[in-house]
């Protein structure tokens, strides 16, 4: 398993008893419950409360989750619209990215965003060591799911600003369609980079990007809109990001020392021809989405 550390100073911490953490330089203390590392900062649960409260009322109204097992360990192929395209993206992201990298040896990897964990569980059947990490900690969406699965990985929670891993510690990084939540991705893909060895991969899966911002605006205002009309909230209480654009890649690329590498894979003719539909009817660009990877420069 990776070693945890202290989210706060990156100090790896000390065992205390199976199930409590201590770090040594700060001696804050972490425990284990319900088979979950808790490892948010003190202080922090609270600002996410009222987020989870919303992200799991929408879930559950959506009829996420089964009380079988098959259902979870079948992840990603199951035949709805959202995971046709999201086994797509996990198809190419197994061809493009961890094939090449895992032919010398396992590799240590963390999910993040990890939801009911059905791609840690992917990960960790090819035997590499696996970190599940999402604030969500319940049995039908969240980290508690990993009950469902044979398989051993390390099941977190934690924030993307304040990872409980030591620098250079994993090879792979996994945004498993939750970069958009982040509320700054400066500050998060920053933590993430020092995670991550000098020659390891940050993965981007399934998040929507634009050519225009505005449309990305629009898109935000129309699920918000649903969402109010749906659910009489509107899930806006974490100031999240929400898309990606080229441009804000790009920019992200300059000021990180980044290379991103794009893997689009085919989601059928109808999502194909949704850009030209959308241009005839004089509707917002519809998100594209790809499998991006992010490498570091090297002189």
């Amino acid at each position: 398993m990776i070693p945890l550390a202290c989210p706060n100073c990156h100090t790896l911490l000390k065992d205390i008893s199976l199930t409590v953490k201590q770090c040594p330089q700060d001696s804050l203390t972490f425990q284990l419950a319900d088979g979950i590392w808790r490892m948010l900062l003190p202080g922090r649960e609270e600002m996410y409360n009222q987020f989870i409260h919303d992200y799991e009322t929408i879930r559950r109204a959506e009829g996420r989750g089964s009380e079988n097992s098959s259902y979870y360990r079948s992840l990603p192929y199951h035949d709805s619209a959202e995971w046709r395209i999201r086994s797509a993206s996990f198809d190419a992201f197994i061809k493009h990215i961890l094939e090449p990298a895992e032919a010398s040896s396992p590799l240590s990897i963390l999910d993040l965003g990890a939801g009911n964990s059905w791609l840690s569980n992917r990960l960790a059947s090819r035997g590499h060591n696996v970190s599940a990490v999402d604030l969500t900690i319940n049995d039908f969406d969240g980290l508690g799911c990993y009950s469902f699965f044979e398989t051993t990985f390390l099941s977190v929670r934690a924030e993307f600003t304040a990872l409980p891993f030591s620098d250079r510690s994993v090879d792979l990084i996994v945004f498993n369609a939750s970069l958009h939540y982040s509320t700054s991705y400066e500050e998060t893909l920053i933590e993430s980079i020092r995670i991550l060895n000098e020659a390891g991969l940050l993965v981007i899966l399934d998040s929507p990007v634009y050519h225009d911002p505005a449309s990305g605006v629009k898109m935000v205002r129309e699920r918000e809109a649903q969402f109010e009309d749906r659910y009489g909230f509107a899930s806006n209480s974490l100031s999240s990001e929400n898309y990606l654009t080229y441009a804000r890649l790009e920019e992200l690329g300059r000021k990180l020392n980044l290379q991103w590498n794009f893997y689009t894979p085919f989601y059928g003719f109808s999502r194909l021809l949704r850009p030209l539909a959308a241009r005839l009817l004089g509707r917002r660009e519809p998100a594209r989405f790809h499998v991006i990877a992010g490498s570091r420069i090297t002189s």
